[in-house]
């Protein structure tokens, strides 16, 4: 049995989710080197709809090259630079 992991709620002021993408793309960029966050699984939720969550980036496995880490449901193949 593994231990849980931990989930970090960042509510923002941000009113679209573009602006949300954007800013999670933002946090990705400057704090990609801690691995203790897993970015991969990163997904927003409307305030009040918390229960429904968007999750942002692909993340599929790449033989030997990572993660994808091109928007979820993009178009063409996996990669390992953002659109």
């Amino acid at each position: 049995m593994t231990a849980p992991r931990w989930i970090i709620h960042l509510p923002t002021t941000l009113t679209s989710l573009d602006g949300a993408v954007i800013l999670a793309t933002a946090l990705r960029e400057s704090l990609g080197h801690v691995t203790a966050i897993d970015f991969g699984e990163t997904t927003l939720s409307e305030e009040d709809r918390q229960f429904l969550h968007t999750r942002v980036w692909c993340d599929a496995r790449l033989d030997g090259a990572g993660r994808c880490r091109r928007r979820n449901d993009h178009d063409g193949p996996c990669g390992v630079t953002g659109e």
